[in-house]
């Protein structure tokens, strides 16, 4: 019986040849019938494909045989089998758009002058040492916060990750530039740039979330400081650490709790909108 799996993982290291590396990589996953996305740049690569979990394994198997990506941290889940439509491998000038490529620096050690790493654990131990002190930063699109979040976090206000630079940039968060700020996303990989960003802009204390929500929630579940499900952008639409997880998202259309995304064009302009399934059925069928 086929069991499906989902892996997520990225690398920053110096690539000199993103193409090549594009050719390599489409050929791996095709040849393993996998899909999903992955988006290679001379920053390094980064990825969330999914398969059989058979195939999977031999993917990353096949991936990290190349050592600028050995020690990629893995972050597995389980999927559905039908969560991508299909396989995308693509060069981009960033494999995270904020729109800032040439102020980020990369060398084999990941990007250069970002925050502070923080396991899930050190994040508990530095709260215990700063306490109030501590800012959480949600470093995700905004609509991503409304179904979870870190409790008390400043969710800023953009619908795409290239609007962080403006809102940096604007002056808004200047007031936070002198105390502990712990950035966080999903996998970690927007956070590796955008601490760097924020040090770059006068950001004195700029920490990040090693592992982002993910490697949080596997440690502690709904038991920490985590509140909520976690958007994914798959199939899946979001994910939860345990059957214990908070509802913080409302129905655009009744306000009902809900965490469910689906398109929903004409609701708020947007494709995707939080809609329980009373007012915004599944088709029916397969």
């Amino acid at each position: 019986m086929a069991i499906p799996k989902i892996v997520l993982f990225y690398r920053f290291t110096p690539l000199a040849d993103p193409e090549a590396i594009r050719l390599w990589q489409h050929t791996l996953a095709a040849s393993h019938a996998l899909t999903g996305r992955i988006l290679i740049s001379e920053h390094g690569i980064n990825a969330t494909v999914g398969g059989d979990i058979a195939d999977v394994k031999r993917y990353v198997r096949g991936t990290r045989a190349y050592a600028p990506f050995a020690d990629a941290d893995i972050k597995w889940s389980d999927g559905t089998g039908r969560d991508f439509p299909r396989l995308s491998v693509r060069v981009r000038p960033e494999i995270v758009t904020f729109g800032a490529p040439h102020e980020v620096k990369v060398d084999e050690h990941g990007v250069v002058g970002g925050g502070v790493r923080l396991s899930p654990h050190g994040l508990h131990e530095l709260l215990g040492e700063r306490g109030d002190e501590v800012v959480f930063f949600d470093g995700r699109n905004a609509f991503e916060a409304e179904i979870g979040r870190f409790r008390g976090a400043v969710v800023p206000d953009v619908a795409t990750t290239r609007e962080f630079v403006s809102v940096l940039d604007s002056g808004r968060y200047d007031h936070l530039k002198s105390r502990p700020v712990v950035t966080y996303c999903t996998g970690g990989v927007r956070c590796e740039v955008l601490s760097a960003l924020m040090r770059n802009r006068g950001f004195e204390q700029v920490y990040q979330l090693d592992g982002g929500i993910v490697r949080y929630g596997e440690t502690f579940g709904d038991d920490g400081l985590w509140e909520g499900s976690l958007y994914v952008f798959d199939g899946r639409m979001n994910v939860d650490f345990s059957d214990a997880a908070a509802v913080l998202g409302r129905c655009t259309v009744c306000g009902t709790p809900t965490s469910r995304y689906r398109n929903h064009p004409e609701i708020n302009g947007r494709e995707l909108s939080l809609v329980c399934e009373a007012c915004v059925p599944d088709p029916a069928g397969p």
